[in-house]
């Protein structure tokens, strides 16, 4: 009988309870550059992979960048119109394309600059009709130096089509072509190597006889190219830049100082 009479209070409690809200959902739609990956294609990694660790709880990354797609396939694969039925307001869209777009080698995925930006705006017209927010992001560069130790542009035409339709339609531009040119230049010609999937015989078993890709990410590179991004948005900032994760407590702190210094676990 106290049970029973201790259920109106109960009620009373949960109705007067903070609702919690739901989480932000950011997608992410692009290429290989960005996608997760495979067991069999590690150290290879797709720099929206750890673009998860950035996030609290909050933020719920759906990553749906997929191998080998330029706007125009990924629009006629279906790949984007399940994005827009889920989106909620306040949802974020990432968007960085231009890599496949620009294959003229491969007429299957090849779209034109003018094509590429139409269907850029296409992407961010329709992120905007669900009340969400889209983000254009330029495509990541290759790494290619010339001999003065510079990184030219590798996506002129697709980086400006980019730049376009963000001021076009008045969103955020992360320009992650401009942004990831100094990087390598920071790291130079040869140390850039650690930051791609470059690889010697017998390196790792996935590659037993070497890689040397100048477009696709180490662990470490992946991480670095999530961090400009990152950074991109505080630099601008973005509400999604509020979201970032918190360190734990024995990580708030300065490290012990001295040579021979050790963190405590």
């Amino acid at each position: 009988m106290r049970i029973l009479r201790l259920l109106p209070l109960l009620a009373m409690l949960l109705a007067a309870a903070p609702a919690v809200p739901p989480p932000l959902h950011l997608y992410l739609i692009g290429d290989s550059t960005m996608a997760d990956k495979v067991a069999g294609a590690f150290p290879e990694t797709g720099w929206g992979m750890p673009l998860r660790t950035f996030f609290d709880s909050t933020v719920v990354v759906d990553n749906r960048a997929k191998n080998g797609r330029s706007t125009r396939t990924f629009l006629a694969e279906n790949r984007w119109q399940p994005i827009v039925d889920a989106l909620q307001p306040g949802d974020y869209v990432l968007i960085q394309f231009g890599h496949n777009d620009e294959a003229t080698q491969y007429p299957d995925r090849y779209t034109p600059p003018a094509d590429y930006r139409r269907n850029l705006a296409r992407f961010v017209a329709e992120a905007l009709a669900r009340h969400a927010q889209p983000v254009l992001l330029t495509p990541i560069t290759r790494r290619k130096f010339d001999a003065a130790g510079r990184v030219p542009e590798t996506h002129a035409a697709y980086s400006a089509a980019t730049r376009a339709v963000a001021a076009e339609y008045h969103v955020p531009l992360l320009d992650l072509d401009e942004q990831s040119r100094r990087l390598l230049e920071q790291f130079g010609p040869e140390t850039s190597k650690l930051l791609f999937l470059d690889l010697g015989p017998g390196e790792h078993p996935n590659y037993p006889y070497g890689r040397h890709d100048n477009t696709h990410f180490s662990e470490l590179g992946a991480r670095k190219m999530a961090e400009l991004a990152v950074r991109a948005m505080q630099a601008q900032h973005l509400p999604l830049a509020g979201h970032l994760a918190r360190p734990l407590p024995k990580n708030a702190v300065p490290p012990p100082a001295g040579p021979d210094a050790q963190p405590t676990k």
